[in-house]
């Protein structure tokens, strides 16, 4: 198959070292590889335009007015000073449809320069948002009664899914991770919504980068160290294995985030190297034992994939499981609870050769997930889209 449509991306993230950002590199990589006509708009250190075989990339260096929303996420309330450079662009391209990650800064200019021009958008869900919200609500309000903070953070996620469902409904059709974000997005918004892929590098992520290290067996986690991502129950698994007589372990937890300094003070047993990247990260990954995610909030954990493809058995709640097509007992383990965590973990340690059987297992099965054939289905899906009925989008959201 070779694609041929002409395909805009503004990314909210690119640079960074989390899934959105790792999905946008390869999806720019893929068209680079296919010398398929690409225009691919993100954040730089500073504003230039460059051109590799096929794909045309721009780079908008973000304001002195720009909010600091997370460690590696900001938002510029000056971007649209870009609109006419951005229109020329797309205007000469020849796009076919404009493509935005989010409702993040570059995903609002994506839209208003797709709008300026009749050129359909299409909007990719990747991250809950409204969750997000209702749990860090949860957290700054911890001072509160449980009930008052519980109805605060309710609050929050309601009014947060409210503006994104405006938002997204400004597209043509719309794509997600899972099946539960789909439906979601297709009930909310009225607007066609499809599954978008993930997949992974199997080359950079390989057990041959494994190292030999200590005797301690690594348990690890790698992404963003925040409330939503629910990282304190490392420190509930670190009492547990304790309590179960399990004292040879260490914890590694590659990532930044508000929870660092308190996953510092609260765990034994643990490194925070912070953000890791490149071979460094790979190596990394491979020399764990095991991989726990405890987050529920992730519309699909590509890490997950990343540490499949490295031979890592992993520990995920019944809705990751899911969502990435983890097999309790094949290619990792499904726990719902700290307990069901816990056992899992001992498992591996009492049986080496278990643990090599999943590490197989779950490389055969990231093995499966090919970023080149996610992205042919991503261009299939897009003919499939805009083979739907023509409409007019609601623009009553897009002060939203």
């Amino acid at each position: 198959m070779t694609p041929t449509l002409r395909v805009a991306l503004f990314s909210d993230s690119f640079h960074e070292a989390n899934g959105v950002a790792t999905l946008s590199r390869e999806f720019a990589a893929f068209a680079e590889r296919r010398r398929i006509p690409f225009l691919c708009i993100h954040s730089g250190a500073r504003t230039q335009t460059t051109h590799r075989q096929s794909v045309t990339t721009i780079e908008l260096k973000r304001s002195v007015a720009s909010l600091r929303l997370d460690y590696d996420l900001c938002c510029d309330l000056l971007l649209s000073r870009y609109k006419n450079l951005i229109t020329g662009q797309l205007r000469s391209f020849r796009a076919d449809l404009v493509h935005i990650t989010g409702p993040g800064d570059f995903g609002v200019l994506g839209f208003w320069a797709a709008h300026s021009l009749g050129i359909p958008l299409v909007a990719s869900w990747h991250t809950n948002l409204h969750e997000y919200a209702g749990r860090r609500l949860d957290k700054a309000f911890s001072f509160l009664p449980t009930a008052w903070r519980k109805g605060i953070a309710r609050k929050g996620e309601d009014l947060s899914l409210d503006a994104l469902v405006r938002f997204y409904r400004l597209a043509r059709f719309l794509m997600a991770p899972n099946e539960s974000a789909i439906n979601l997005l297709h009930q909310r918004t009225g607007r066609p919504a499809f599954l978008m892929a993930h997949g992974v590098d199997t080359e950079v992520y390989s057990p041959i980068h494994r190292r030999l290290g200590t005797s301690a067996f690594s348990i690890g986690y790698v992404g963003r160290l925040t409330p939503e991502k629910n990282v304190r129950l490392f420190a509930e698994l670190e009492r547990s294995l304790r309590a179960a007589g399990r004292g040879n372990f260490q914890l590694l937890l590659i990532g930044a985030g508000s929870e660092r300094e308190w996953l510092s003070k609260n765990l034994q047993s643990a490194e925070l190297p912070g953000i890791m990247r490149g071979k460094i990260l790979a190596e990394a990954i491979a020399g764990m034992d095991a991989f726990v995610f405890p987050s529920r909030t992730d519309t699909f954990g590509l890490v997950l994939l990343e540490a499949m493809a490295s031979g890592v058995p992993v520990v995920v709640n019944p809705e990751a499981a899911a969502r990435v097509g983890v097999r309790d007992r094949k290619t990792g383990f499904v726990a719902e609870d700290i307990q069901g965590i816990t056992q899992s973990i001992v498992d591996l340690m009492e049986d080496e050769g278990l643990r090599r059987e999943m590490g197989r297992e779950a490389r055969r099965f990231a093995c499966s997930r090919a970023w080149s054939s996610v992205f042919e289905e991503l261009y299939r899906t897009y003919e499939t889209g805009l083979d739907e009925i023509d409409f007019a989008p609601d623009l009553s959201g897009a002060k939203a």
